[in-house]
């Protein structure tokens, strides 16, 4: 029979093993607006495997999901949807900005887009491409995982209902 020295133990802090389980157990809320949400799907496959990184649950309600993955262009329209999905997703929660298009607007430069959907919610990463790759989600991913384990974010800052910031 084996005795207490010989069986493996853990020393953490309880913040520290918390981060370590939201990190490797991300649930994303499918959201794909436009032509990004094809690689966004695409991470999914076989080929790409977005569940090695603990994030193959990809979820249609905001109430099962942690991170909103942002693929595609925000029209003026879409964005209190995007608010009101955002408010519905339980703490902690996180964002992902995937493609020109949700982080800056990419080539729709009018009225009718939003130039960024940081105006609408708080970005956590941002995913440069038009259309960006399957393997800069994945990237995004990571980087993202990175943050949850350094700590998260801090508390989101305080949005009107305009977008714009308080």
């Amino acid at each position: 029979m084996a005795g207490v020295e010989d069986r493996p133990i853990l020393f953490a802090r309880m913040d520290q093993l918390a981060n370590w389980a939201r990190a490797n157990s991300l649930w994303p809320a499918q959201f794909g607006l436009a032509c990004c949400a094809i690689e966004m799907m695409a991470t999914a496959g076989s080929r790409f495997d977005l569940s090695r990184f603990g994030a193959e649950v990809m979820r249609a309600s905001p109430r099962q999901a942690d991170v909103m993955i942002v693929a595609g262009r925000v029209s003026q329209k879409m964005a209190p949807v995007v608010r009101q999905l955002y408010d519905q997703m339980p703490e902690p929660k996180w964002v992902i900005s995937m493609g020109a298009c949700a982080s800056v607007g990419g080539v729709f430069n009018n009225y009718a887009i939003v130039q960024g959907v940081d105006r609408v919610v708080p970005v956590d990463v941002y995913v440069p491409g038009c259309p960006p790759t399957p393997e800069g989600l994945i990237d995004g991913v990571m980087e993202l995982q990175k943050k949850i384990m350094r700590g998260g974010r801090p508390v989101a800052p305080a949005m009107q209902a305009g977008g714009a910031r308080a």
